[in-house]
């Protein structure tokens, strides 16, 4: 387990946001929560690439990769749109899959709107990284994210990444207690 200031990539999907045309709401959004969230020293890692399956892996391989980061949180591309390839993207580049985090939100969000089982969110393992893919919705963000995250910092600790602490007023991590 390591303890040195983790780095967190925040990667949008966005055609129209990529090009300058459409301000990235969901990358800020992911931003602000983790601000909230964690009490831990983080970097965040942002980037904002097209709905392009390639370039997408690509965005994750490096921030997993080349930039170190141990969490990699995706928004936008998880709808059934023919451009919406993020969970694909993230499939290819994974060596494990952790659907129970898209179950989760799912379910979370089909109790706010019936059109949430058209998400497709996924999240997935990639050497010692954890991506989690969410919608694109600053609101679902924040949803999607409530409740999952209490696993996440235990996940990161299992992939051997640094060890993430949460501000517990806000939310509590889940850890196993120790024998």
């Amino acid at each position: 387990m390591s303890t040195h200031t983790a780095k967190i990539g925040i990667l949008t999907v966005s055609d129209r946001a990529s090009r300058g045309e459409y301000e990235d709401r969901g990358g800020p959004a992911i931003r602000e929560y983790l601000n909230e969230v964690l009490s831990s020293e983080f970097e965040p890692v942002a980037r904002v690439v097209p709905d392009d399956v390639e370039v997408v892996a690509a965005a994750i391989r490096e921030l997993c990769d080349d930039a170190g980061c141990c969490l990699v949180i995706t928004t936008g591309g998880t709808g059934p749109a023919v451009r919406d390839v993020t969970p694909e993207a993230t499939e290819q580049v994974c060596d494990k899959m952790m659907p129970g985090f898209g179950e989760l939100m799912r379910k979370v969000s089909l109790e706010k709107v019936p059109t949430a089982i058209l998400s497709r969110q996924t999240a997935g393992i990639r050497g010692s990284a954890l991506i989690v893919n969410l919608p694109g919705q600053p609101k679902a963000i924040g949803e999607c994210l409530d409740a999952v995250f209490p696993a996440i910092p235990y996940c990161v600790d299992l992939i051997e990444g640094p060890f993430l602490t949460t501000n517990e007023a806000r939310l509590v991590a889940f850890r196993p207690k120790k024998k």
